[in-house]
């Protein structure tokens, strides 16, 4: 199934092919001595990460993501001045089958995140936003930003009340946590990984142990390498699909669930998981002890710690833990169309007062109450694909339509997040729809369907 979380895990594993460029030091660095912690707001959209960073004085939004090695910048307008220093030109690999693509280097720019500062901080520039983050994500995306800080820090993640503490790991002291368990971490190329272990349907009740990427930037659950183990093969019940977009094009596999994935001592049951197949992920198979990753999916329903400078995971479970896994399950892509002008009701009553005098009580007094209107620029959502036979596409739906409403919500007042939410609640669950196409208002009705 073509799905809104598929657009927005993203994987970066980057080859410069510039052998002849020379680093300096690069270092995230608290304000003062005194200053042991940075408090800041993150936006949670689709399970994704996004905090704001300042680079050069201009502030601009990225992505948290654990799974790059390198800061990354893109979606850059005319109106972005940011005054890149020191430019080459560079290449870049990814996930896909496709190309290396062409970027430009910039060194020795200042990142600001909350108090923290980096004087020296690299930048990639990709020339030509093919992920198209911001309308995926309904918001306005810059970048990804990952070791290049975290590396300085340890980094403590509330998925609930949308905080990230910064600890200076100098000062850093862990409290006593009955309910946390520690995993080290290893690195390779920067990259965290972790032990872990999965039961796969096609083999029984058998537990099989994966070294698996914690991947802050993916919005999935699981994503599992077929055959990095003999036994580890996509299961019968499943579907091919688009899993997501990488620098070098289209990751290709294929959607499933298993039984269960154990991290420690936590269990968690009936995951969706990717299985990716071998060509898609050729660059990230160089690290071969891989076995796939770990996203946000499931990192959600813990708190997290990241600690890269003492090479360890915490995790302490939520609420969450227990909850399910779903996917999309209507066909529908959905993105960011822009903003349009939107007639919508003023909250405050226009009163009108007519008569002879101030007393209410003389009956050729009248008291008019009068609703007023506003225009105001609100987000539009345009449908992007349909999948054949999904039950959207049996419903009638095709591509670029424009949703007006969902279940009698103007979608006008939605995030991009809560329409996802609609479309992946319940298995069954009764969706109305009113489209615009053209200069037509149409209605249209559909059941949401679990594939596996």
């Amino acid at each position: 199934m073509q799905t809104l979380i598929k657009k927005l895990t993203i994987i970066l594993f980057l080859v410069f092919n510039n052998s002849n460029i020379v680093f300096g030091q690069s270092r995230f660095q608290f304000p003062n001595e005194h200053r042991n912690s940075q408090k800041l707001s993150f936006q949670l959209i689709n399970n994704i990460i996004v905090i704001p960073v300042e680079v050069n004085n201009t502030k601009l939004s990225f992505i948290l993501d654990t799974g790059v090695d390198k800061t990354i910048l893109f979606s850059l307008s005319e109106n972005d001045s940011l005054g890149l220093k020191n430019v080459k030109k560079t290449s870049l690999q990814g996930l896909g089958k496709g190309k290396a693509i062409d970027a430009l280097i910039s060194q020795k720019n200042e990142l600001k995140v909350g108090g923290l500062k980096n004087s020296n901080e690299t930048i990639y520039v990709i020339l030509k936003d093919q992920f198209e983050l911001s309308g995926k994500m309904g918001t306005t995306i810059h970048g990804i930003i990952g070791y290049s800080l975290l590396k300085d820090v340890i980094a403590k993640i509330n998925y609930k009340t949308k905080k990230i503490i910064l600890y200076n790991p100098r000062d850093f002291q862990y409290k006593k946590c009955k309910k946390c368990e520690e995993f080290p971490i290893a690195f390779y190329r920067n990259k965290p990984y972790v032990d872990a272990a999965v039961q796969l349907d096609t083999i029984g009740n058998e537990m099989t142990s994966v070294k698996m990427l914690i991947d802050t930037g993916g919005s999935d659950a699981l994503w599992l390498f077929e055959e990095s183990y003999e036994n580890i093969k996509t299961p019968l019940r499943h579907y091919n699909d688009i899993l997501g977009e990488g620098l070098s094009g289209i990751i290709y596999g294929n959607r499933a669930r298993i039984p269960k994935v154990k991290i420690g001592k936590f269990e968690l049951l009936q995951p969706t998981v990717s299985f990716l197949d071998t060509i898609s992920t050729l660059q990230a198979r160089k690290f071969e002890t891989r076995n796939g990753s770990i996203g946000s999916n499931i990192l959600k329903r813990f708190k997290v710690w990241i600690d890269y400078p003492n090479k360890k995971l915490i995790l302490r479970k939520c609420a969450a833990l227990s909850g399910g896994f779903e996917y999309n399950m209507s066909g529908l892509d959905i993105v960011y169309n822009g903003e349009e002008l939107v007639k919508e009701m003023n909250p405050e009553k226009v009163i009108s007062y007519s008569g002879q005098n101030n007393s209410l009580e003389n009956n050729n007094n009248t008291i008019t109450f009068s609703a007023s209107y506003r225009f105001k620029f609100k987000p539009s959502y345009r449908i992007s694909k349909v999948l054949k036979n999904s039950p959207a596409g049996q419903a009638g739906i095709y591509p670029d339509d424009i949703l007006l409403k969902i279940n009698g919500s103007t979608v006008h007042d939605l995030s991009i997040g809560e329409l996802i939410n609609k479309l992946q609640s319940k298995d069954g669950k009764k969706i109305r729809l009113t489209i615009r196409r053209g200069m037509e208002i149409l209605k249209f009705q559909f059941k949401l369907k679990k594939r596996v």
